[in-house]
């Protein structure tokens, strides 16, 4: 009985149910774009230079992959097994994953060769402070030959692409 009557106490002094929690205890929450949903980003320059990886000449490769869509399913696969994997998703804590969709499919489909252009930032600014090490990568390159495998993608086509990312480790990975 004593219970029910703190509880009613309690209620009765309960703060209206309006009140702005964030801005009373000064929570600065960033407002997403209304149209791509995406948080803002410091200015940087946008070049298709950044995407760490010259396209594949001609569009054969873009055709193993089935096209903007077939890379673009590989992209959010790739998105959805690395976000929810426990041995990186510590990584994409408190990151924009709309973002980061947008800009490995950008990547993936201008190195593809699959008529896009890259608008991300470059390889070590984008991957900067994450402190990703080689185990990292590992997972990171397995998610992908996962995604690249579920669209129906050719082992050697993969081993080409994967060619042409590997280099990018050097920008990547921080320890």
């Amino acid at each position: 009985m004593l219970t029910v009557a703190i509880a009613l106490l309690l209620m009765q002094q309960a703060p209206e149910a309006d009140v702005d929690w964030d801005k009373e205890f000064g929570v600065e929450v960033e407002e997403r774009d209304p149209v791509t949903g995406e948080l803002p980003v410091d200015p940087y320059d946008q070049s298709n230079d950044n995407a760490g990886a010259k396209p594949f000449s001609g569009t054969g490769m873009a055709e193993q992959f089935g096209g903007r869509e077939g890379i673009r399913r590989i992209a959010d696969r790739f998105a959805d097994l690395s976000i929810s994997d426990p041995r990186i998703a510590a990584i994409f804590e408190g990151h924009d994953h709309v973002r980061f969709r947008r800009t490995i499919f950008e990547q993936f489909c201008y190195i593809l060769n699959a008529g896009c252009d890259y608008t991300g930032r470059d390889m070590r600014s984008a991957h900067q402070g994450l402190g990703s090490r080689k185990p990292e990568m590992n997972a990171i390159v397995e998610n992908l030959q996962t995604a690249m495998r579920e669209e129906g993608v050719g082992f050697a086509a993969q081993n080409r692409f994967l060619a042409k990312l590997a280099p990018m480790s050097d920008e990547i990975v921080e320890r």
